[in-house]
């Protein structure tokens, strides 16, 4: 049976609910939920050097053809797209995407600091976050399933996009966040506050996704004048 948990949100109550589509293919799923009351900023020059300092030391330690080895929240993530019927080469990861960039030597692109910190969480533990302004939810559920053929979709400056086949959250008004990408009905902006980011621990490694919610919180005491909220575990 598939699992729940409760958080509490400066609003209300959410529950995220792992489908049984997702446990059917999945059954090692892990994720983590970390909210917080947050101050979002245009640009923070001192998280691009942190981003920068990562990007170079990837590029001393890998190419674009050890990804899918040497980071099992990428490698997991595709598993699982495969599963689900999804071509990860057509339809990338976000973290694999942001990975490739960076060794191909090109910019990241810098959106505002809430954004750009996810990115780099994203980026330090292969593992696709879903970064959401929690107050544009609606209803008090989160679904993690799987997407229907022609259910509509509109990715972050990607237009509509095909989610059949990828996993995703949905709210009462439908998708929310895929790992290829999030929805531009929820997503960050400047006047965020209430922001809830989901790590998507296919490989099942709890360890790993409790350490990434960790640097995320940590970056968010640093650079969005956080307490760094709260983390939950979820399966």
């Amino acid at each position: 049976m598939a699992l729940s948990v409760f958080f509490i949100t400066f609003a209300a109550m959410i529950q995220i609910v792992v489908s049984k589509e997702i446990e059917s293919v999945c059954p090692q799923f892990v994720g983590a939920a970390v909210e917080a009351q947050v101050v979002n900023s245009p640009f923070c020059a001192a998280l691009w050097e942190e981003i920068h300092a990562l990007g170079e030391q990837y590029r001393t330690e890998l190419d674009t053809t050890l990804i899918k080895e040497r980071i099992p929240g990428i490698a997991s993530t595709r598993r699982v797209y495969k599963a689900c019927g999804k071509d990860p080469s057509r339809y990338r990861p976000a973290a694999e995407a942001l990975i490739r960039r960076m060794l191909q030597g090109k910019e990241l692109y810098q959106i505002d600091t809430l954004v750009d910190l996810i990115n780099l969480a994203s980026i330090k533990f292969g593992y696709s976050i879903g970064g959401f302004d929690a107050d544009k939810f609606v209803g008090d559920t989160l679904t993690l399933g799987v997407g229907r053929a022609g259910e509509p979709y509109e990715g972050i400056g990607r237009g509509m996009i095909n989610i059949e086949g990828l996993p995703v959250y949905r709210d009462s008004e439908g998708g929310v966040g895929t790992p290829t990408s999030d929805n531009e009905r929820t997503k960050i902006d400047g006047n965020t506050t209430h922001l809830l980011t989901l790590i998507n621990g296919y490989d099942g490694n709890e360890q790993q996704v409790l350490a990434n919610a960790a640097f995320i919180q940590q970056l968010l005491r640093k650079y969005c004048q956080s307490d760094g909220g709260t983390c939950t575990l979820y399966r």
